[in-house]
């Protein structure tokens, strides 16, 4: 079976639509595409219980992003800062890019 072509990509900046981080803008530091979900800088935060070892030599609790799936991002429109949908074109070169809907600005 193949995978769908994902609208979002590391490195875009999104909004959380739904769910806890509701309104959260962030942007996207890895994308899992097996599992269509993606880890939004500071949003869907979640309390991990670590044990001493070498890197954090105290142990405690950390404080991290944990994967939100895709459906509840949306990306946020280069040219106005508000969320939009992405859709696909042909730039002058002949190259599919991605473009948000609502400006027709292409998404870099």
């Amino acid at each position: 079976m193949g995978q769908v072509k994902l609208k979002i990509r590391k490195g875009d900046l999104v909004q959380v639509i739904a769910g806890d981080s509701k309104g959260t803008q962030g942007k996207v530091l890895e994308v899992i595409i097996a599992k269509n979900r993606a880890i939004v800088e500071g949003a869907n935060m979640v309390s991990k219980h670590t044990k001493p070892n070498a890197a954090n030599p105290n142990g405690g609790i950390i404080k991290k992003e944990a994967p939100i799936h895709i459906s509840n991002l949306a990306l946020i429109d280069p040219k106005s800062g508000k969320t939009s949908r992405v859709g696909r074109q042909k730039n002058s070169e002949g190259k599919l890019v991605r473009v948000a809907k609502k400006s027709g600005e292409e998404i870099k």
